[in-house]
């Protein structure tokens, strides 16, 4: 198992998080479309960044609740995880 955070994972935690059903392929095939097309607003994503700093024990970045798209927030967490930072 890896710690990257991949569209499969994300989509869960938007479906637990704020009750939106997205469908990963969608996220994965157009990673720059913004979160509030998929009825993401920033509370939503800020409950996200706190799941995942609970899961891995580590803060993100403060931008990370700033992202607007699922690529960006995808690869702002995965490289703050690989580096430990």
């Amino acid at each position: 198992m890896t710690d990257r955070l991949t569209y499969d994972e994300l989509a869960v935690l938007m479906k637990k998080g704020a009750g939106l059903t997205v469908d990963p392929r969608e996220m994965e095939n157009r990673p720059g479309i913004a979160f509030d097309a998929f009825g993401l607003d920033s509370l939503g994503l800020l409950g996200i960044v706190g799941v995942l700093e609970n899961r891995h024990g580590q803060p993100l970045p403060a931008e990370a609740d700033r992202c607007r798209t699922p690529g960006e927030f995808l690869d702002l967490v995965n490289n703050t995880l690989m580096t430990g930072a």
